[in-house]
């Protein structure tokens, strides 16, 4: 096999690993992270009966 074969077939999985970071990051800095943390809290709440 050719190392330029080789190379490509990781291509698919680091402009996934990449796409994800970049998105991960967007999300978190548009405050993304505290509206997942409230609904987390809200459901563990609902779950065990406290609110």
């Amino acid at each position: 096999m050719s190392p330029l074969k080789s190379s490509l077939k990781f291509l698919p999985a680091l402009v996934l690993t990449l796409t994800g970071l970049a998105l991960l990051v967007i999300g978190t800095r548009l405050g993304g992270r505290d509206a997942v943390f409230i609904k987390a809290v809200n459901l563990c709440m609902e779950c065990i009966g406290l609110g």
